[in-house]
């Protein structure tokens, strides 16, 4: 069976393009601030901590879902404090968080009384294994993201283009800082199950980066989740009909659509 015919009766399909639109929201809204910014080595830095807070849940018997929210947060938090005052050895340090959280969290799931959970589902994502549970944390994530941007859009997007000129209006930009290394944070979380800790800042910044050329910055986050749900839902299609790793044929459709509208974008301006 096709898999459009096969999705009208396969549960597993319906449930994994579910987790690809909740997950396309938060990408293409996060993803553009973290691309106009130029954060993502902080992202990365969060996504790869999340491990250690899924060994801590699994050692202590709780919903890895949960300790991978905590460890997150803190992260973020961590990452915050680091580049507050820009040391110039903040990318070392940041490496060493990075290598530090992932190191960790094997460790910790290792150990883990009874049967250890498979490690390539959290390295390289299983959305073809995603549950009623996973979509309500993802449905829940992407309710609070969407909440906090919308609120707080006019200063998010003032302190993303000009930090120096946004403090002189008043806006606490070292808060918002924190708040949207938190919203990266979640989004990483609610990624986790489409692609995994090593493949997700592609779905997290490629999305936004075709939409770049966009007039405005909501604009710039419609076109994003729009890009990201398109190679999403393609590349599911693809990994279902060659036999792929549904979350690595994700992240080459995702490339694959950034490379031919950045050509595109290119022979444009060349031919103007």
């Amino acid at each position: 069976m096709s898999f459009w015919s096969s999705l009208l009766s396969q549960v597993f399909l319906q449930h994994a393009l579910a987790a690809t639109l909740l997950a396309s929201l938060a990408c293409g809204v996060i993803g553009s601030f973290v691309v106009l910014k130029r954060i993502a080595f902080l992202a990365g830095g969060i996504a790869h901590g999340v491990l250690a807070g899924m060994g801590v849940a699994y050692l202590l018997g709780f919903s890895p879902m949960l300790g991978a929210v905590l460890a997150a947060v803190t992260m973020a938090f961590l990452l915050w404090r680091l580049t507050l005052h820009r040391r110039h050895n903040e990318e070392v340090l940041i490496s060493a968080l990075w290598s530090v959280g992932m190191a960790a969290g094997l460790i910790m799931i290792a150990k883990a009384p009874g049967q250890n959970p498979d490690l390539m589902t959290y390295l390289f994502g299983n959305i073809l294994m995603v549950g009623h549970e996973q979509l309500l944390w993802m449905l829940c994530l992407d309710a609070l993201v969407l909440l906090v941007v919308t609120a707080l859009f006019p200063a998010l997007t003032a302190a993303a283009f000009d930090e120096e000129f946004a403090q002189l209006r008043g806006i606490p930009v070292d808060a918002l800082r924190l708040l949207l290394l938190v919203l990266v944070a979640l989004t990483v979380v609610l990624l986790i199950q489409v692609a995994g800790l090593i493949l997700v800042i592609a779905l997290l910044t490629l999305p936004a980066a075709m939409a770049w050329h966009a007039p405005s910055v909501g604009s710039m986050m419609r076109r994003a989740v729009l890009w990201a749900a398109a190679s999403g839902t393609a590349g599911l299609w693809l990994a279902y009909e060659l036999d792929w790793p549904a979350g690595a044929t994700m992240v080459l459709a995702t490339a694959l659509l950034f490379l031919v509208s950045e050509t595109k974008a290119r022979w444009q301006a060349k031919h103007q």
